[in-house]
């Protein structure tokens, strides 16, 4: 198991979250608002380890083992973040910050076992390392743990809470059960991402406004900007795991296929099928390779069907779809203040489309 991250480690991850580094904060001003995110970042990185510890040896095992394993805190960032907009990192945005890194932590657990994943933020999933019911329930105590906090927070907290965990399994059913006969499969897909990916990283930024006091109006431009901002990054992950680069995704390339797992690449390249003769012929050699695999094998011509696929015009088209809902983030902040906060947020939504180069 990896040690928890040291204070530079810290450092580095709100620099990887969110792109924010020297050149982009230059003044004063600004490098006092990244060392006042920084400061409540290590706050919610030391009781991040404090609240995934339970009064039971196995479960302060499990619990903590994706906490250790790494992550870049998107989420507790994000809080922090939209939090300068009013008070700041006072006491209940560090908690809300907190009860959102649990319940996204508690959703991977959970994610996992349903798509069978093998491997998460470079180490063995739980459900690899402990089996199925033991990742099912540890995501249970987390997410009984991030109840408890947003509980302290107050009725409208848990609320919002709620409204959001009923997303986050709605877009789980439905990717699960597929598209109905009369739906488009790509707007479902995306209606998916929005529910499964969008909604949590909305949450983020919500509460950060909410529990700073900020103005009342900040609080849609806020929730729209996360919400499209959790598409693309999802869609980005689409193109990442066609990617053979293992060391830096923490994942094996096409772990989402083989799953059966639906991503964009592929919906595109089943819609091209129809009239592509190429096109059909990668999806019946994907199709069939896919098939022919098993937990233990992996069929020989599997990886260089990724490949081809990763080169193809659908990658192309997901990265601009993935671009197009980037910048259907940043006109969402139009209401929101010039400042440091505007411009954090701007340069977010322009690593994440970066973040597959």
């Amino acid at each position: 198991m990896n040690p928890s991250p040291s204070p530079a480690r810290r450092s580095k991850t709100l620099g990887s979250s969110l792109g924010l580094g020297e050149k982009l904060f230059a003044s004063s001003e600004e490098r006092q608002f990244i060392a006042d995110i920084e400061a409540g970042l290590a706050i919610v990185e030391k009781q991040l380890a404090e609240q995934v510890r339970f009064t039971d040896e196995i479960a302060d095992v499990t619990t903590r083992y994706l906490l250790d394993a790494g992550g870049k805190r998107v989420r507790p960032v994000l809080t922090l973040l939209t939090a300068q907009l009013g008070s700041g990192a006072n006491p209940d945005v560090i908690v809300a910050a907190q009860a959102i890194e649990i319940t996204h932590l508690a959703s991977l657990y959970h994610d996992d076992v349903m798509d069978e994943a093998e491997m998460r933020r470079g180490v063995p999933s739980a459900q690899a390392v402990w089996g199925n019911s033991v990742a099912i329930l540890t995501g249970d105590l987390l997410f009984a743990r991030a109840s408890k906090l947003v509980g302290s927070l107050g009725e409208r907290a848990l609320t919002i809470q709620a409204s959001t965990f009923e997303r986050l399994c709605l877009g789980q059913l439905h990717e699960t059960l597929g598209p109905r006969a009369d739906e488009d499969p790509i707007e479902h897909y995306l209606q998916v991402l929005a529910d499964k990916t969008g909604s949590l990283i909305a949450l983020a930024g919500l509460v950060g406004v909410i529990f700073s006091d900020a103005p009342e109006e900040y609080r849609v431009p806020v929730e729209t900007f996360g919400e499209r901002i959790g598409v693309a990054f999802q869609l980005n992950d689409d193109v990442i795991d066609r990617s053979s680069a293992v060391e830096q995704t923490g994942k094996t390339a096409g772990t989402d296929l083989r799953a059966g797992v639906p991503t964009l690449p592929l919906l595109y390249l089943r819609a091209r099928s129809a009239t592509e003769p190429d096109a059909a012929a990668l999806l019946a050699r994907l199709e069939h390779d896919i098939g022919a695999s098993t937990d233990d094998h992996v069929h020989p011509d599997f990886a260089a069907a990724v490949a081809e696929l990763r080169l193809h015009a659908v990658t192309d088209d997901t990265l601009a779809e993935a671009n197009r809902w980037a910048d259907l983030a940043v006109e969402a902040l139009e209401p929101l203040p010039a400042g440091p906060v505007k411009k954090a947020l701007t340069r977010f939504a322009q690593a994440i489309v970066e973040r597959s180069g």
